[in-house]
């Protein structure tokens, strides 16, 4: 088994940059240091994100502070190429896992990264065009020269997973997971998760942030009634419980923050300190369900 062993927490970078917060340099390194001054050192990308400029933002970091590297993973996604100013011959968004795209972008990402390697590589979206053996080819290719350490995907079905997996070991598959998205607690994926042994990925554990934003949503009432209650309980915020109660499952799923907000950090690594009661986790997914598990 190709085991990845990552900390229990991941920073999401997608909204770091020009897609969300456009922090500056000197608060853009205040954020990365203050997450690795709390043990949370890995960090999640994707060529496209900032329209292909987040992950230069972030690497300007480790070009003026080399010794960051060997602190840090660093995981990156391929495969998805998005219309772009910067990506000019582009005419459609479309999905590309195709041996040449995979290595030109990590290519371009360990550049952009000012890095010699990158922690886990992962299929952006599944590509209805891909071809398994081709994609385990590249992916062998980029292992043996020491580019890429670890392979997965994102936003697979089990059966996907499954194709892919049989032609080169993956080590995660990130989904969305989130209390009010519980696709993947019912379709199959953390159930392939648990057989292989493999901790799954959790983007959107807040449903962005629809806890917070989505008051009228009949789901948020009730989930915020019942996790009023339950914050007095773990003497915890709301968000720290919503990642208590993803961390609880059995498949060790790891959170992908969405915050540039170092306290918003904070409140989630709080979860860490929160084993839930089993009932609790059911009272909260009784109250986003709506209804009592049959």
């Amino acid at each position: 088994m190709n085991q990845l062993k990552l900390p229990r927490i991941i920073i999401g970078a997608m909204r770091l940059g020009s897609w969300g917060a456009h922090l500056s340099k000197n608060d853009f390194n205040l954020f990365v240091n203050g997450c690795l001054d709390m043990g949370l050192t890995a960090f999640d990308h994707a060529d496209i994100y900032g329209d292909y400029t987040s992950e230069a933002q972030f690497g300007e970091l480790l070009k003026e502070n080399s010794s960051l590297r060997s602190q840090l993973h660093l995981i990156t996604k391929c495969g998805i190429k998005m219309m772009a100013e910067n990506r000019p011959d582009h005419h459609i968004k479309s999905y590309d896992s195709s041996a040449n795209h995979i290595i030109s972008s990590v290519e371009t990402s360990l550049k952009n990264l000012s890095t010699d390697y990158i922690d886990v590589l992962l299929i952006h979206r599944p590509d209805y065009l891909m071809e398994p053996d081709e994609i385990a080819k590249s992916f062998t290719e980029l292992q043996n020269q020491g580019k890429v350490l670890h392979f997965g995907v994102s936003n697979f079905t089990p059966s996907q997973f499954e194709l892919l997996n049989a032609s080169f070991e993956l080590v995660t598959n990130q989904v969305e997971i989130s209390l009010l998205k519980r696709d993947a607690l019912d379709d199959g994926t953390l159930d392939q998760c648990m057989r292989y042994g493999i901790q799954p990925m959790a983007w959107s554990p807040l449903k962005g942030g629809a806890m917070f934003t989505e008051m009228a949503d009949p789901g948020v009432i009730r989930v915020t009634k019942v996790g009023d209650a339950l914050c007095e309980k773990y003497n915890c915020e709301l968000d720290t419980l919503l990642y208590a109660w993803l961390l609880r499952h059995p498949a060790h799923i790891l959170p992908v923050t969405g915050s540039s907000k170092l306290e918003r950090i904070v409140a989630a690594k709080k979860a860490l300190d929160i084993t839930m009661d089993r009932e609790d986790w059911y009272r909260l997914l009784e109250a986003a369900a709506g209804n009592e598990v049959a």
